[in-house]
């Protein structure tokens, strides 16, 4: 596993004052949280697919879509929740047949990657935050699309990797937008809880 979720694990475990409950509750929060922007982007982008479409057709696309990633998400969130669990249940399999060998071996193996899906998780659903909440800026703001477009199209002239390096732009200019946003607003919500903090006192 991570050296440094190891360690942290360790530590929360070990400290008598941490809420163990609280933490996995905080954690599976956290989940939840990034998933649902990722759904409420999703949905925007829909929003702006069938703009053009009938009344009724923009409603049942929406309420589809958002029915879909709702389902899809939640379930996938309590999969991961659970996946190390199934883990220590196939690894506690009696028996000695192959059958019983092949899953405490797979119990085993799933074990051991938990962390490492857990963390390419988190830094895959952050990135997916930043690139498709920036492409919607982007897409929203004509002075920023305009720039972007012409960003891609001077690199679409380079020769030998014009459609990959246009591509590669417009995704690096997206994610940037998303990061200079994100980052803007924790600024701000910051700032409103520091003010918050103040009055209180």
């Amino acid at each position: 596993p991570d050296p440094v979720a190891h360690g942290e694990l360790v530590k929360v475990v070990a400290d008598p004052e941490v809420d163990l409950v609280a933490y996995e509750r905080d954690k599976i929060r956290g989940a939840i949280r990034t998933d649902f922007i990722l759904s409420a982007e999703i949905v925007v982008i829909t929003l702006g697919t069938v703009a053009a479409a009938a009344f009724a057709t923009r409603v049942s696309v929406l309420v589809g879509i958002a029915a879909l990633m709702t389902v899809g998400v939640y379930g996938l969130v309590a999969g991961i929740v659970k996946l190390d669990d199934a883990g220590v249940y196939l690894s506690r399999r009696s028996g000695d047949g192959a059958w019983p060998r092949f899953q405490r071996r797979l119990g085993h193996g799933i074990l051991a990657a938990a962390p490492w899906l857990m963390k390419f998780l988190s830094i895959a659903g952050t990135a997916a935050m930043f690139l498709v909440g920036g492409g919607i800026l982007v897409h929203g703001l004509a002075p920023l699309h305009h720039g972007v477009e012409v960003f891609a199209h001077w690199a679409e002239t380079l020769p030998a990797a014009g459609d990959f390096a246009s591509a590669l732009t417009t995704m690096l200019a997206n994610a940037g937008v998303g990061i200079v946003a994100g980052g803007l607003t924790l600024a701000v919500v910051n700032a409103v809880r520091r003010l918050r903090g103040s009055a209180g006192h």
